[in-house]
């Protein structure tokens, strides 16, 4: 299987996309934690349907006017991980959560400091919103593109949310 990428513009900074079998497996700003820059065996795929279809919904998302994403999406990770990222995607645009209440969501509510380390993991940032999660105190915690990004994305979404948006 070969990774496909693309490469998008966004207010944050470029964004790497990857896919892999028709879903979107990676959105990455460069340098941020776990950052995988294109490897040789990755092949440049600009016209391939999903990674065009991330990068229009993604600036659609930036101008104010997506809320939700609708894209298959296949993030490689263990079976926990992936069931965090999936409990990611009920926290609503506009809202945010804590990794205490995705620990419950998931059944383990024990399990916060496993959830945050599968959450700091997540291999399709902004699509799969990593970004909505806070501390229990309310305060910004780690975001593997930075905290700066991630209060600027909740910035974006608390200003979009009071206009109407495409789902």
């Amino acid at each position: 299987m070969t990774t496909l990428y693309t490469e998008t513009p966004s207010p944050l900074g470029a964004l790497l996309l990857t896919a892999d079998d028709g879903a979107l497996t990676g959105v990455h700003f460069p340098g941020q934690k776990h950052d995988r820059p294109p490897q040789p065996d990755w092949q440049r795929a600009d016209d391939e349907p999903v990674l065009a279809a991330a990068r229009a919904q993604l600036t659609e998302y930036f101008d104010g006017r997506r809320a939700g994403f609708d894209l298959p999406l296949a993030p490689h990770g263990t079976s926990f991980q992936r069931a965090v990222w999936q409990a990611l995607l009920s926290v609503p645009f506009g809202a945010t959560s804590t990794y205490g209440a995705v620990a419950a969501a998931i059944g383990r509510p024990s399990a916060v400091r496993a959830v945050g380390a599968a959450i700091g993991a997540n291999p399709i940032g902004i699509i799969v919103p990593c970004h909505r999660i806070i501390g229990r105190d309310g305060t910004l915690t780690g975001y593997a593109g930075g905290l700066e990004r991630k209060a600027k994305l909740l910035a974006l979404e608390s200003r979009a949310s009071q206009l109407e948006l495409t789902a």
